[in-house]
């Protein structure tokens, strides 16, 4: 067996530096990212590859911010911002919390098969930022933990996401590296058969398995969500006209209460005083197709947020001691009039400075120091009415979601994948075209794109593509393929398969999967080569082994995203992950060897 060459030695050497400071954490992913390309920038210009000069080494450390893959991943990231600030995936939202209202279990399983399904189109990330809450609320409602739910949720988001080269960020970066090595193109759904067939045999064990081997982490928290009292008026066209409020109760948020019920049934224009957090007015307003504000007021907020082309944002703001709106009610107040927002509720705290808080029933309520007012407007009107009233803008401010944009979202998202999936563009024409037709039709706002855009995916992205070229280019993923071809030749293809996607999920579960899928696909080709194997299910099964990220928080981003949640630790981790891994590496190996005739 040959020696490596001084680059290639030196491929490795930064390789293996990178993976240690992703493991260790103590630098965030954007430095590290960075620092891997200036070392590669410096190194090539002062020690230029055989038959290259000083400034080729500079376009090969910098090539990845203009790959064609990164661009592609950042279009799509701005199309799941699409879908998310329009409110396109909050139908789906909605009829899942009413499958868990049937029975837990049923909904964990229609939970998975949904995250599964929806994160084969749709960016992991997004499908997990929608569903994340839902669960936790509905763990704060008595059903399963968020602990016992999460890590399975999770799973399967990245299960789905590994069945189509659009599923995730690594999977378009495998597929445009396998054709920069002159393999031929893979469709959308190239191999979402194999992953189909494995997710039937892994949904089991995420449904019934893992759950029972996450312990109730759940912890007391302080006080809780916040409750507003408010009244709605029932719209002309709600669909609960005419029903008693015994009869529609069940269709309502379990956490809303009515506040000296009417009896009889329900009238249009009738308002009803009701409690509950904010989320549970939302859903309220929705169902009955009330206003918890005067008509007029909402109707010109939505005629100035469309004029201004601005969002409109739901706050809380503190009452202070020096505000007029002291002992002042809502309607004499003079908000609306004076400022164009509107008062969705109040929170009024039992006591404060040790003093109980008792209002009159039957009254509107005067509004004293401390309460919480739920205001809704735009941003320049909100900070003239807390400036001017003296109010604080507390945290947990958000926009309402978009939902008229909500069908067109949806439409170009499905227009784009759809296109892409039937070959009448490559992925990242259609992708471009689908985040500039976002752009356009005003589903996402151009000043907020860098909501929509990941810093740490894009440098990361662009430092994984400069290793994969240089491992290349070095001849370092030549003789790593040529010294593991020698100890893998004597190995069934199964065998070889497994090995190879072993290798991969273990560096993708200590550093950067995105990494290490530019690694281990070039080396996973030449390993083909020097075995006489057909090489592309050893490119899948390099793709599919960079998906297998369970076993470790640090490991893909989502899973850092459930950990706070989920209050885990790093052994929940291993202890669900390592089987999952084991059970997917299996399963995958022998249907690669089955479909490819190995």
């Amino acid at each position: 067996m040959s020696i490596p060459s001084f680059h290639a030695i030196a491929a490795m050497a930064v390789t293996i530096a990178m993976f240690v400071a992703f493991a260790r954490g103590r630098m965030t992913t954007e430095i590290v990212s960075l620092l891997t390309i200036a070392v590669i920038a410096i190194g090539l210009y002062f020690f230029p590859l055989e038959g290259t000069g000083p400034t080729d080494g500079l376009a090969l450390a910098f090539s990845g911010f203009g790959h064609y893959a990164l661009i592609t991943i950042c279009a799509l990231m701005i199309m799941g911002r699409g879908l998310v600030v329009t409110g396109a995936l909050e139908p789906a939202a909605r009829f899942l919390e009413k499958v868990f209202k049937i029975n837990l279990q049923l909904g964990l399983l229609v939970s998975l098969l949904l995250a599964f399904f929806l994160s084969m189109i749709i960016n992991d990330t997004p499908v997990l930022v929608l569903l994340l809450p839902i669960f936790v609320a509905l763990a704060a409602k008595g059903a399963l933990p968020a602990s016992k739910t999460l890590i399975p949720l999770n799973a399967a988001v990245l299960i789905g996401g590994m069945a189509t080269t659009i599923g995730t960020s690594t999977n378009l970066l495998v597929v445009s590296i396998a054709g920069d090595l002159g393999m031929p193109p893979m469709s959308v759904f190239h191999f979402t058969p194999i992953v189909l067939t494995a997710a039937l045999v892994a949904l089991p064990y995420l449904w019934l398995v893992m759950p029972r081997l996450l312990g109730d982490n759940r912890v007391a928290k302080d006080g809780g969500l916040r409750r507003f009292h408010s009244r709605l008026r029932i719209g002309e066209n709600s669909p609960l006209i005419g029903q008693e409020i015994s009869a529609i109760i069940s269709k309502l948020p379990a956490d809303l209460e009515f506040i000296d019920p009417p009896a009889g049934s329900l009238k249009p224009q009738q308002r009803l005083r009701i409690s509950g957090t904010h989320e549970a007015l939302e859903e309220a307003m929705r169902s009955l197709q009330g206003e918890a504000a005067p008509a007029w007021v909402l109707a010109r907020i939505r005629r100035n947020s469309s004029s201004a082309k601005e969002d409109i944002t739901v706050v809380e703001m503190a009452v202070t001691a020096d505000s007029r709106l002291i002992r002042r009610t809502l309607p004499t107040s003079g908000i609306a009039d004076l400022y164009g927002v509107a008062v969705l509720g109040i929170h009024r705290p039992r006591t404060i400075m040790g003093e109980e808080r008792v209002d009159t029933p039957g009254t509107d309520i005067r509004i004293a120091e401390g309460d919480v007012l739920l205001v809704m407007g735009l941003q320049d009107d909100l900070q003239e009415f807390a400036r001017s009233d003296s109010l604080l803008i507390l945290d947990g401010a958000r926009e309402l979601p978009r939902r008229s944009k909500a069908v067109l979202a949806g439409a170009i998202m499905v227009g784009s994948v759809g296109t892409a999936s039937i070959g009448l563009f490559p992925i990242a024409i259609s992708a471009l075209g689908g985040a500039i037709l976002m752009f356009v039709t005003g589903c996402v706002k151009f000043d907020r794109v860098g909501r929509a855009l990941s810093a740490k995916v894009i440098v990361l992205v662009a430092a994984s593509i400069a290793v994969g070229r240089i491992i290349l280019d070095s001849g370092a993923a030549a003789w790593l393929g040529e010294t593991l071809s020698l100890g893998l030749q004597f190995l069934p293809p199964a065998m070889v398969l497994a090995m190879i996607m072993l290798f991969v999920t273990l560096l993708t579960n200590f550093a950067s999967n995105a990494t290490a899928a530019t690694v281990g696909t070039p080396i996973a080709f030449n390993i083909a080569q020097q075995l006489g194997l057909p090489p592309e299910p050893l490119i899948l099964a390099v793709l599919f082994g960079c998906n297998l990220c369970y076993a470790t928080p640090i490991a893909y981003q989502t899973n850092m995203l459930i950990m706070a949640e989920g209050s885990y630790e790093f052994k929940d981790y291993i202890r669900t992950g390592v089987p999952l891994v084991l059970l997917m590496t299996t399963t995958l190996s022998i249907l690669l060897v089955i479909t490819y005739g190995m």
